[in-house]
């Protein structure tokens, strides 16, 4: 790859060979210095704007648990009425913690309660006035608006920290990712100078095309595990948690490593026809070869959708697998269209003077 710089050597010299071979090792380590630095002065910005970034991460969550929330309660929220008839008095029990005014109400408190009928139906309502927190409930309130409707307080995402300084150490993982991602046009960048002196001067004027290409399919690919991924495999866990009884308390630093490193993963995932274009413009691959290799590639694409979904599930293993597996069939479709035999520069220069 290095070819220049082994010319400019006696490629029969011992010091030679091992001048050049240190010579990748610190353009290496450049390239790596200065992607380092990206990503520093990236998570500096980030860590300032690291509350937005976070409110943002968490709409998703926020989304999922009030949908799982109003499931549960469809399913069983509402008094039982079945065996009470209109005129009957008794205590409603909460089944479990609820928010109420602003404040939590905890599991096993009772307020008194009367079935009446009202618009053709039985319901329960509040058989005298409560105060909570300051604010009257009149009597005659229905129980499932008063028990059945604010679960989450505005801006409650379900999300908790564990430890004194969970706060803090969450928003520093969260600035990192974003950093990451942030950077990820520059992270590109230095991928491309390292392997770059091992490319023919007409190769290296793909740069612009790749960059501007590997950080369209980077959004994309975030934006699809933002929007479709990841809370279709939320709606699968939660509601297994609901199903099970259990309390939805969410560890908010593993929230974070999950859906950004789902993000991240699915992003880099999606660089998939820009690596094809690539390969296929300097020519060497071909769409006859990734057409006969298609089967290796799906058994690599279902490892690395495992190795992603957050769960065992077949449904959320395929929303992974589906976008990989069709990315895979359009860089055939990239490398037919851009693929061609690579050449020389010289081969290139005779080739525009004959024509």
């Amino acid at each position: 790859m290095w070819a220049g710089k082994y010319k400019m050597r006696d490629e029969h010299s011992e010091d030679g060979l091992q001048m050049s071979f240190l010579d990748h090792l610190d353009e290496l380590r450049r390239r790596l210095v200065y992607s380092v630095m990206a990503i520093g002065a990236a998570f500096v910005v980030c860590f300032a704007l690291s509350g937005y970034i976070f409110d943002f991460l968490s709409i998703p969550i926020g989304v999922q648990v009030q949908k799982a929330e109003k499931a549960r309660r469809a399913l069983g929220g509402a008094p039982n009425l079945d065996q009470l008839k209109e005129g009957d008095q008794f205590l409603y029990v909460l089944a479990q913690d609820e928010l109420l005014g602003g404040v939590r109400i905890p599991v096993g408190m009772s307020a008194p309660a009367r079935v009446i009928s009202r618009d053709g139906r039985l319901t329960a309502v509040t058989a005298q006035p409560l105060v909570v927190n300051k604010s009257l409930i009149p009597a005659d309130t229905e129980i499932t608006s008063v028990f059945g409707e604010a679960v989450l307080a505005p801006g409650l995402n379900g999300l908790i920290v564990t430890t004194v300084q969970g706060a803090f150490t969450l928003y520093m993982r969260v600035a990192l990712y974003a950093a990451i991602a942030f950077a990820v046009p520059f992270l590109f960048y230095q991928l491309w100078a390292f392997v770059a002196p091992g490319l023919y001067s007409h190769e290296k004027k793909y740069i612009v095309p790749v960059l501007v290409t590997s950080s369209l399919f980077f959004i994309l690919g975030a934006a699809f595990a933002y929007k479709i991924a990841f809370p279709a495999a939320c709606d699968y866990l939660i509601g297994l948690q609901i199903a099970g009884g259990f309390q939805t308390l969410i560890n908010a630093e593993d929230y974070f490593d999950l859906i950004l490193i789902i993000m991240l993963g699915l992003g880099l995932v999606f660089q998939i026809p820009v690596i094809a274009f690539v390969l296929g413009r300097i020519g060497l691959i071909t769409p006859g070869m990734l057409w006969r290799s298609w089967r290796y590639a799906i058994v690599i694409i279902a490892i690395l959708s495992a190795l992603l979904t957050p769960t065992a599930d077949a449904f959320n293993m395929m929303i992974f697998a589906a976008p990989m597996l069709s990315l895979y069939f359009f860089s055939i479709l990239v490398v037919w269209i851009f693929g061609k035999p690579r050449r020389t520069d010289e081969e290139v220069t005779a080739l525009k003077r004959s024509s």
